[in-house]
């Protein structure tokens, strides 16, 4: 599972490394929480036929069905799909629409965080943030689907994402995150020479690209939150 993580903004990675031809201008935040804005990479409309060039838009973190009937079940729909378990994306009603459409998205992130549990009696019981990141200090893109969603009363259009996970029971690092006796979850981070392979996807390429990393490509330290804190989001939604 993965609620908060840090965009990579650097126009190196997005346009040299992804392939972007033009940054947006939308602001994001440093960090992000599921309804915050942040950058994904996808492909246009041409995409979906094997055609056109990798576009970079910032979306809203927490996917927004495409069936929602108001701004008011979006809101809270999107607060519970942050996440998408690979297993069932292809299933669920929030994410099957988008996942047999071919919406696929790439989050460029520079490290993402988790809570970990281990010697919670130093803490107060409570758990620790972990920054895990790449262990060559590299910026990485996790796999998402992506969203339209036209408001009915006002006609506005929201493009969300949702990061897709895979189960992580047993993984050296990730393993280590989360409660006790909850399953271990990833997301899913796609190796950069399979960037487009992702991009330009079939739905059973797309299946077979969900894997975990290796605990040798990422590495972890705690990095506790500074000041406020923040409201945990919602539980992700099995919809």
């Amino acid at each position: 599972m993965c609620t908060n993580y840090t965009p990579n903004a650097r126009a190196s990675f997005l346009m040299d490394r992804m392939g972007v031809a033009q940054l947006p201008q939308a602001p994001w935040p440093e960090e992000t929480f599921p309804g915050y804005p942040a950058p994904i990479v996808l492909l246009d409309a041409a995409g979906l036929a094997d055609h056109g060039a990798p576009q970079c838009v910032v979306a809203r973190f927490g996917l927004v069905p495409r069936w929602c009937k108001d701004a008011a079940q979006a809101k809270d729909l999107g607060r519970r799909t942050y996440n998408a378990r690979s297993e069932t994306a292809a299933t669920k009603p929030s994410f099957r629409g988008p996942w047999r459409d071919r919406h696929w998205a790439l989050a460029p992130m520079d490290h993402f965080y988790e809570p970990c549990w281990e010697d919670t009696a130093q803490h107060g019981g409570h758990s620790v943030r972990w920054r895990i990141a790449r262990s060559d200090a590299q910026p990485f893109a996790a796999a998402g689907l992506w969203e339209h969603w036209v408001d009915p009363g006002s006609g506005e259009i929201t493009t969300s994402f949702t990061l897709l996970t895979v189960n992580a029971d047993g993984h050296p690092l990730m393993g280590r995150m989360h409660r006790p006796g909850d399953e271990k979850r990833m997301p899913v981070l796609i190796a950069p020479d399979q960037y487009q392979a992702w991009l330009h996807a079939t739905p059973d390429e797309a299946h077979r690209m969900m894997r975990a990393t290796p605990a040798s490509e990422l590495v972890g330290a705690p990095a506790p939150r500074a000041g406020a804190v923040h409201t945990p989001p919602a539980s992700p939604t099995l919809f």
